[in-house]
C-alpha cells in the first residue's frame, strides 16, 4: 500500500520525532511505501493568500496552485497524519495544509455547491497520531476537535468508507516515560499491522 504520511512537528529532537520514527519502521516492516511529507522541513506555506482563495472555487487553478502536494495526496491509498494538539486543534501548519488539499479539484467536487461531493475515494485508510498536553476528560470537554477532524472530517472525503484510527497520548506533560514507551511501542506494532 502507498501511504503519505504527513507529519507536523517543528523541533527534530521532539517526542514526537521517536513516535515518527516508531510509526515508519512499523510500515516499513509490514511493506508498505511511504512518502513522508515533513510540513516543516519542507517548508510547507499553510497561507492561504488572496490569490489562491480567489482561486479556491475554480477547480483547475486550485488544483494547479497546490499541484505537488495534490498529486501526492492522489498518488496514496493510506493517509497517516500525526502531529501535537495545540490550544485543542492541530497546529496552524497542518491547518494550512488541510486547508489547502481539501478543497475543490482536489479532494472536493463543488460543480453543485449545494451538494458537495468527495473525491478522495481512493482513500482506504486514515490514520491520525496525535499528543495532548491536557488530559483526556478536557479534550472530551472541548469535544476533542482533533480527532473528530480525523474520524469524521477527513473521513467524509473518501465517501466515509477509508476506515479510520486515532491514537492519542493524553496529559503528555506528564505522561511517565513507561507510559510513553507503552505508547511508541503500541504505534510501531499497529503500523507493522496497518
Amino acid at each position: 500500500m502507498r501511504v503519505l504520511y504527513v507529519y507536523c512537528h517543528p523541533l527534530s529532537e521532539s517526542f514526537h520525532a521517536a513516535i515518527r520514527k516508531e510509526a515508519l519502521a512499523g510500515l516499513a516492516e509490514a511493506g508498505h511505501t511511504v512518502d513522508l511529507l515533513d510540513l516543516y522541513a519542507e517548508g510547507f506555506d499553510p497561507v492561504l493568500t488572496a490569490e489562491r482563495r480567489r482561486d479556491y472555487h475554480d477547480p483547475a487553478r486550485n488544483r494547479a496552485n497546490n499541484q505537488a502536494y495534490a498529486d501526492r495526496l492522489m498518488a496514496a491509498d493510506a493517509l497517516v497524519v500525526q502531529f501535537p494538539t495545540w490550544s485543542f486543534g492541530p497546529p496552524a501548519m497542518l491547518k494550512g495544509w488541510f486547508d489547502r488539499m481539501f478543497g475543490p479539484g482536489i479532494a472536493l467536487d463543488l460543480s453543485d455547491p449545494s451538494h458537495a461531493k468527495p473525491t478522495l475515494m481512493h482513500l482506504r485508510r486514515i490514520t491520525g497520531i496525535s499528543t495532548y498536553g491536557r488530559p483526556r476528560w478536557q479534550a472530551i470537554g472541548m469535544a476533542d476537535p482533533p480527532r473528530r477532524i480525523i474520524k469524521r472530517y477527513l473521513r467524509w472525503f473518501t465517501g466515509s468508507k477509508a476506515s479510520v484510527n486515532y491514537y492519542a497520548l493524553y496529559h503528555m506533560n506528564v505522561a511517565t516515560d513507561a507510559q510513553r514507551g507503552r505508547f511508541l511501542a503500541k504505534i510501531r506494532r499497529d503500523m507493522a499491522r496497518f
